[in-house]
């Protein structure tokens, strides 16, 4: 039997235009998300999802809530078509809009989460000049063994922030350190790619920001999933909403373990994952760590329309 799990991307999946096709397929959601989340967060988020330009997006506190709405917005649309998946999870942001299709958090409270997040990360990363980088085709224990060398040789901070398949692990950090790692990884023979986060995610220097951000996540209502949920942070199940809470206060500062989340989907028995939201890049990496998965992509309205028709065959 086919199971299903739908996957949600996180920041670095934004595009300009992103979520335009979708108003084609289903006005409706002009209003339902995007005006309701301009009026809630005082901004012209749904201009800068159609119309921004990849500059206007760079800012972490508006590229988190535009992925995040333009996510709910697809899987308004799978819903709407009487798709539903079997488990939910979200590389680090992509948790968030994991957590609502789960049923643990209503969209509104977790808009207000996901934009406090960017806000606080931001702030740390324009304080401290941070940066974030993937490496290619080095073992986590070669970048660990990097990352302290660097800071020995800089006195800054750069940790291993992520590992999104077996041959790609993340660090986030100072600047400085950053590009120390860069350099020795590129002349170990790895592809080295920074990217674009505007702050040092998953990594200590979150601290504050994760102390901060814990007191709105405690005065926010968390429900048990309806749906079976793994967390990007640990690897495994979130069963309860108490489990989601800290899973929530943790990612600041602690790796994404996707490899793990999709090893954890794939041992329940999914064998067809969809990537619900903006970009490509989580149908890339799942591909890598299961070759023989089915994967299917959301981001333009004909990859939507195969994805729809992919998932009703399976369902009749």
């Amino acid at each position: 039997m086919t199971r299903t799990a739908f996957v949600f991307p996180g920041q670095g999946s934004e595009c300009a235009g992103m979520g335009r096709e979708l108003l084609a397929l289903r006005p409706d959601l002009a209003d339902t998300y995007y005006r309701t989340a301009d009026d809630l967060l005082g901004i012209p988020l749904a201009r800068l999802c159609w119309e921004g330009s990849a500059k206007d997006l760079e800012d972490p506190a508006v590229a988190q809530p535009a992925v995040f709405l333009t996510s709910l917005a697809v899987l308004e649309v799978l819903r709407g078509e009487g798709l539903a998946p079997d488990a939910v999870a979200g590389h680090s942001l992509g948790e968030y809009a994991a957590l609502v299709a789960a049923g643990v958090l209503e969209w509104t409270e977790a808009l207000w989460l996901v934009r406090l997040r960017g806000e606080l990360v931001a702030t740390v990363g324009d304080r401290i000049g941070s940066a974030t980088a993937a490496v290619i085709g080095l073992r986590r224990t070669d970048l660990v063994r990097m990352c302290a060398e660097a800071r020995a040789a800089t006195g800054e901070v750069v940790e291993v922030a992520g590992e999104n398949e077996p041959r790609q692990t993340v660090v986030s950090g100072q600047a400085e350190a950053v590009a120390h790692v860069a350099a020795a990884a590129g002349a170990a023979g790895a592809r080295v790619a920074r990217l674009r986060t505007g702050g040092p995610f998953h990594s200590s220097l979150l601290g504050e920001a994760e102390a901060e951000f814990t007191e709105t996540l405690i005065a926010t209502e968390f429900r048990d999933p309806a749906v079976p949920l793994v967390s990007g942070v640990t690897g495994g199940w979130v069963t309860t909403a108490a489990e989601a809470v800290v899973a929530l206060r943790t990612q600041l500062t602690s790796p994404v373990r996707w490899t793990g989340a999709v090893e954890t989907l794939a041992a329940s028995g999914t064998d067809r994952f969809v990537e619900v939201g903006p970009g490509q890049v989580l149908s890339a990496l799942v591909r890598r760590i299961l070759p023989g998965a089915h994967v299917h992509t959301t981001h333009t309205a004909d990859r939507l329309a195969r994805a729809v028709g992919a998932l009703t065959a399976t369902t009749v």
